[in-house]
């Protein structure tokens, strides 16, 4: 069968060489392909995008090009099956390019990468342009990986672990220490079995001696030595216990090890970057690929060590014996090595495959589990049983492929080695009959054959033990590796917030290529309350995220008593904020672990001062054990409500400089509102306070608001002036009153 030719991607630079020379001009920004013409017809087009324009070209000639002075606005178009790349210039919209959902993702990129340079005048990579290709093979890297299987280098794997091992080394060496003492222990057995058959179970002088009356010096040394070798059973398990021991101190710290330096990698990974895994992944990852790590250092490493040695040991006693013999027994192994070799690519993959099916079944568990509420109230059980049965039929189907693989090869390897044991018996059943060995010497080189095979059939099956610990260690260090996208400079300070923040053309956009906010230019004074108001996409929460910096700003700065975000550490910044978020959030425990949780050290006066002034106090002490209550995992034994005030409580306990409310009453009745509307203007009245909310009646209290609409900041003023503009917050204002009336109706 013809091997199917791997695509190379079409990288800026390729697509610019395959053009004509001088066929567009300005410094180059960046290219892509697309492969559809305006009527829909398939084309083999390319757009170049430079500090002039836009030019388009199908075959390599030049069809369409807009220069960067007679656009208004370039914008990425999403259709039915396709895209497009669109202009508004003077003269009306034009479309430069259009491309199938192949391209999609270049052109949404390279769109925004061409908006960005418009605004800011600035030639730089928007966040997420970079292929995400091996830059060795040219494979495209799966969803939520950085690093490509097939082209890591196994060794530097290995290096990288055993550094982590390296505070357990003691142990390591000393459960390695002990199995030579242990495999010094079952070489003495067989030579022990000898002297004992030899000397006097087949021994003609031992009983001609018992014939002669003295069979009590034969019975004595018969006794002493078969204690010898009780005492070589009994000194080989206790050696063998103390080996556990040792290996089970160096495990189980080197566990906790991994699983701290993963968790503690995950926790400083962005918003984003963790939005491109699975929860199932993250969590296989935390618990099984670091078993698998564990299992490696404390057994398999070891083994390798201490198989090779015995290999070796034993090879010399035997050759050293009888060289033809030895050249009987290993004659199978250069084929079986060469068996292994050959499988380990297929284990490679078949493994890989198997560790993203479990990761699948363990995310789609998790989604069920988080949504069980959910699932409940639309009595979609046996969907979700069926989704959840299909997704471990998957895993088990996978596996018992990867089983059954296995299994048939290995077969193969024990009949292989097996060959040998024939050529054995072969071999010393003719030295027997021809009287050049004796049954003793039989037993004692059967016995070494059968200490040889041991570690050449767990060599043979290296390969598979190291398939999947290569499949394990690739996906830790893909995640301990991740290029954080949000990190803290070197040089960042901490700061005591004065409350000054301020916006200064910031420009944002997630992965699907169009700015969710554009230009954004805002001053808040300490102490001032802004509102922020807006159509459900506009980009309100956006900017809130920006603000906590979850994100980094595309364009533009964000700075906090003039010293940009970036410049500050995490810590200093969010220790300083006080957020409720639209989602609330409780963790599984009791209402006062909830509240006290952002400050771990307040005083319980002062956490019940806070449930108080967010109005959570009377529900909390009607509850069965009141602020000891467990309310469960998130929180669902509460209301929407209970949770929400719950959620107040605990940003007030903090007592932040910078106050963060994203629809933080959304939840709560309108008289409870009204009461926590009293409580909320009197705590952001020395607060830098942001909030967000549709029910516009809660931001009455606000020093002005702000109006967005489609990523952009269109008005701004206090409520009087917005109203009197008749713009669009008059518009959601007049909305509202017009429900609230039929409400009423």
């Amino acid at each position: 069968m013809k091997k199917k030719k791997r695509r190379i991607p079409k990288t800026p630079a390729r697509i610019v060489a395959s053009l004509p020379e001088g066929s567009f001009s300005g410094e180059l920004i960046t290219a892509f392909p697309y492969d559809l013409d305006l009527n829909g017809a398939a084309a083999d087009g390319a757009a170049v995008i430079t500090e002039d324009g836009v030019f388009a070209f199908e075959g390599g000639i030049p069809v369409r090009s807009v220069l960067l002075s007679d656009a208004k606005e370039f914008e990425y178009v999403p259709l039915i099956g396709a895209c497009e790349m669109c202009a508004e210039t003077e003269s009306g919209p034009v479309v430069i390019c259009r491309s199938s959902c192949t391209n999609a993702d270049a052109m949404a990129k390279a769109t925004r990468r061409l908006t960005r340079f418009r605004d800011t005048g600035k030639n730089a990579p928007a966040d997420g342009d970079a292929p995400r290709v091996c830059p060795k093979c040219g494979r495209r890297l799966r969803p939520g990986m950085n690093t490509c299987i097939k082209c890591t280098s196994r060794s530097s794997l290995i290096k990288r672990v055993l550094k982590l091992a390296a505070p357990y080394k003691k142990w390591i060496i000393v459960s390695i220490l002990l199995y030579f003492v242990i495999f010094a222990v079952s070489l003495l057995g067989p030579y022990v079995n000898r002297l004992l058959v030899d000397g006097y179970i087949d021994s003609e002088a031992a009983k001609a001696s018992v014939l002669a009356g003295d069979g009590g010096a034969v019975f004595r040394g018969f006794c002493l030595t078969v204690l010898l070798m009780a005492a070589l059973g009994l000194s080989s398990y206790l050696f063998q216990s103390l080996r556990n021991l040792a290996v089970m101190e160096a495990g189980c710290g080197l566990i906790v090890d991994l699983r701290r330096m993963v968790f503690d990698k995950i926790e400083k990974m962005s918003v984003k970057t963790l939005s491109r895994r699975t929860s199932g992944e993250l969590m296989r990852t935390v618990t099984w690929d670091t078993a698998m790590i564990e299992r490696f250092i404390t057994n398999e490493f070891p083994g390798v060590i201490q198989q090779t040695f015995l290999l070796l040991a034993v090879t010399v006693i035997i050759c050293f014996k009888d060289p033809i013999l030895a050249l009987l027994v290993i004659v199978p192994v250069p084929l079986c090595l060469f068996i292994g070799v050959k499988v380990m690519k297929k284990f490679r993959k078949m493994y890989d495959k198997q560790w993203r099916a479990g990761s699948f079944s363990g995310s789609v568990l998790h989604d069920i589990f988080s949504g069980i509420r959910v699932v409940k109230a639309y009595r979609t059980e046996k969907k979700e049983e069926a989704r959840y049965d299909g997704a471990i039929v998957k895993e088990r189907d996978i596996e018992m492929k990867n089983e059954m693989i296995f299994n048939l090869i290995d077969p193969i390897f024990t009949f292989v080695l097996n060959l040998g044991t024939v050529l054995l018996l072969l071999y010393t059943g003719w030295k027997i009959l021809s009287g050049a060995m004796t049954l003793g010497e039989v037993m004692m080189y059967t016995s070494y054959a059968t200490l040889l095979y041991g570690p050449l059939g767990w060599m043979v099956r290296l390969p598979r033990m190291l398939s999947r610990t290569v499949t394990s260690l690739v996906k830790i260090f893909d995640i301990v590796d991740e290029r954080e996208d949000v990190p803290d400079d070197e040089k960042a300070k901490d700061i005591e917030v004065r409350g000054e923040v301020e916006f200064d053309n910031v420009s944002f956009g997630y992965d699907e290529g169009v700015d969710v906010l554009k230009g954004i230019n805002l001053r808040v004074k300490p102490g001032e309350m802004v509102g922020i108001v807006g159509r459900s996409g506009a980009g309100k929460s956006t900017m809130i995220n920006l603000l906590m910096r979850l994100y980094d700003p595309g364009g533009g700065k964000i700075t906090i008593d003039g010293v940009d975000l970036r410049d500050l550490t995490q810590h200093s910044l969010r220790s300083q904020m006080g957020v409720v978020l639209q989602e609330t959030f409780l963790f599984h425990g009791t209402v006062y672990d909830n509240i006290a949780y952002a400050s771990p050290g307040a005083s319980r006066e002062a956490v019940i001062t806070a449930a108080k002034a967010a109005g959570a106090h009377g529900f909390i002490v009607k509850l069965t054990d009141g602020y000891d209550t467990v309310i469960g995992e998130r929180g669902h034994t509460l209301s929407g409500g209970e949770r929400q005030r719950v959620a107040i409580a605990r940003a007030l306990l903090h007592d932040p400089k910078i106050l963060i409310l994203d629809e933080a009453t959304s939840s709560l009745d309108t008289e409870t509102e009204h009461d926590i509307q009293e409580t909320l203007a009197r705590l952001t009245k020395d607060r830098t306070t942001f909030a967000i909310a549709h029910r516009l009646s809660t931001l009455r209290n606000a020093t002005f608001l702000i109006v967005l609409d489609k990523g952009k900041l269109v008005e701004s003023g206090t409520h009087e002036e917005l109203m009197k503009r008749g713009g669009i917050y008059h518009g959601l204002v007049m909305a509202q009153r017009q429900m609230s009336k039929m409400k009423k109706e």
